[in-house]
């Protein structure tokens, strides 16, 4: 197989796993600011001897995909939270975009802060289930690549998934 044939192989294994990314966030209504959907993208870069794929996104967007374990409920992922609350303040853009308008019980507006420390509290309780939004259309993909090319590379779907996920999760 020719450098030039798995290049074209790997541009659609990239479209295909970031159009079904954006589309598993818009059907689970993960998407209201658009910012995490706008963010995923990725790259292919083509040297002498091989070529290589990046993916890229929001850094929000590896927590929503793999979750994010609470103090009292835990799921099966790299991330939890310990000691510290996610900060309140990060909920104000999510409560405004999602309507949500706290009232008293006279049903006089009131201000935001008490909704977004609950939001922040609930979250560090119980953390955010793994939404897979990402993970189940890049093994989806994965399986699909040809065998000639998997073995070319020496590729072993979890292990390049990690690899990728380690190699873009850094502070922008």
């Amino acid at each position: 197989m020719e450098n030039n044939e798995q290049q074209i192989i790997l541009e659609h294994f990239r479209d295909y796993v970031i159009q079904q990314a954006r589309s598993n966030l818009s059907r689970l209504k993960k998407n209201s600011s658009k910012k995490l959907y706008d963010s995923i993208k990725g790259e292919i870069k083509a040297m002498p001897n091989s070529l290589r794929l990046y993916f890229d996104m929001a850094d929000y967007g590896f927590y929503q995909d793999k979750g994010v374990s609470g103090i009292k409920v835990k799921y099966d992922t790299p991330f939890s939270y310990t000691n510290k609350m996610p900060p309140p303040k990060a909920f104000d853009k999510w409560i405004v975009k999602k309507g949500i308008a706290p009232r008293n019980k006279a049903g006089k507006f009131q201000t935001r802060k008490g909704l977004q420390f609950a939001i922040a509290r609930s979250i560090f309780t119980k953390g955010i289930k793994p939404s897979l939004f990402f993970t189940k259309p890049f093994e989806k993909a994965f399986s699909k690549l040809p065998d000639e090319m998997v073995e070319a590379y020496g590729l072993e779907a979890e292990e390049t998934f990690d690899t990728i996920m380690q190699e873009n999760f850094k502070t922008k």
